[in-house]
């Protein structure tokens, strides 16, 4: 993937504003255990970082992907997993289905005022007994006169406490459990709306998450988004741009990690000689490197054929899976070498170390990447090649 000066100056630009406007606040945000969402994503949308992707009429840039990896790999230099996570809902896991196949009405409501940080989304697919299990979601979006009356409950959700609507994935019919589905826009303050609580969790602390529950919510059936029924594929589209986006997001963290690893040790004495001079430890800091580069090359590939209008489910899926396992393994590493410094609360290593571990998790875990790609390239139990 060839950058360009715009690419360099787009990334010049997020990382003055993660040291200006995230950084200086980020103890604070993740003792808080939440962040100010509106407030840093109308700066986010005041400086155009919002809908990079989306359409010019709406108020995006309306450039190509490759722009959007360089937001989330720049979004990777915050000093915690939860604000860029946070991000990353609102631009690319929440709105691409929306911007894709949204009503002209329907982008101007919610599209247009969430490019501009006015409004703050979330992403509901998940459910308790159904997280992996898309296709198992229960909750329900019954057809009602020239509404949806919406019946049941969503988990994990980020951005959950503090969001202004969500891109809920619901059965609208009956009949295969691929074919029932539909994306549909729920305003968070609709009567029946209920956040039931917010999740307290290992990691992601400035990341509000939350457990919601919707009963006899009645949206207009003109929320929908796109085809009714199409909500399965269309959510598996989001999906190719949620896995780049986290796989990009992985590899500047990591690098700052080793390098922080590679300061630390270098000045920590033991037995007479810096940590670093310890062959152990410097090929393996030299190996996390190559494999943090590794990362970076098999993610700007699959965004250079996602840009040329290609299918990288598969490619998408690697880098996914791979940026999760390594993000355990660079922090494991990293921790172990700072000794008991790493193994403090407050260090950034250990923080890390909590909030690396969702990755495996969220948006499809390791187990379903590796299915994926056993699917595509005809090695699952039954499929032919």
């Amino acid at each position: 993937m060839l950058f360009t000066e715009e690419h360099k100056a787009l990334a010049d630009s997020v990382r003055r504003f993660i040291d200006r406007e995230i950084n200086p606040h980020v103890e604070e945000w993740e003792e808080a255990s939440a962040f100010p969402a509106h407030d840093l994503f109308k700066k986010l949308g005041d400086a155009g970082f919002l809908g990079i992707t989306k359409p010019t009429e709406y108020g995006g840039a309306g450039l190509d992907y490759s722009y959007a990896t360089v937001l989330a790999e720049e979004l990777g230099h915050v000093a915690c997993g939860g604000v860029p996570m946070a991000i990353g809902v609102q631009t690319d896991m929440c709105t691409p289905a929306l911007a894709r196949f949204g009503s002209d009405r329907l982008k101007r409501e919610f599209l247009a005022p969430s490019i501009a940080g006015d409004l703050v989304g979330c992403i509901g697919v998940s459910e308790i007994g159904a997280g992996s299990d898309v296709a198992n979601i229960k909750t329900t979006a019954r057809a009602d006169g020239d509404d949806y009356v919406i019946n049941g409950g969503k988990m994990w959700i980020t951005n959950g406490a503090q969001a202004d609507w969500m891109c809920m994935l619901a059965n609208t019919g009956s009949g295969g459990a691929h074919d029932i589905k539909s994306l549909i826009v729920v305003p968070m303050d609709s009567p029946g709306v209920t956040v039931a609580r917010k999740l307290r969790k290992i990691g992601m602390w400035s990341s509000d998450t939350a457990q919601i529950f919707f009963e006899d919510v009645r949206v207009p059936q003109a929320h929908r988004i796109g085809e009714d029924g199409r909500g399965f594929t269309y959510q598996m589209m989001q999906f190719q741009e949620e896995r780049l986006w986290s796989a990009a997001n992985m590899v500047a963290g990591l690098e700052d990690a080793i390098a922080d690893c590679i300061d630390y040790t270098r000045q920590r004495q033991a037995f007479g000689r810096s940590i670093l001079d310890n062959q152990v430890v410097h090929f393996r800091l030299a190996e996390l490197s190559s494999e943090v580069e590794a990362l970076r090359a098999l993610t700007y590939r699959a965004t250079e054929l996602y840009v040329d209008g290609q299918d990288v489910t598969r490619l998408a899926s690697m880098a996914k899976l791979k940026a999760g396992r390594l993000g355990r393994e660079v922090a494991d590493s990293c921790l172990q070498f700072y000794g008991g410094q790493g193994y403090m609360w407050e260090s950034r290593i250990a923080r890390l170390y909590r909030d690396v571990r969702l990755a495996s998790i969220g948006a499809g875990a390791d187990e379903i990447m590796l299915g994926i790609i056993a699917k595509h390239q005809g090695t699952l139990p039954g499929r032919g090649a």
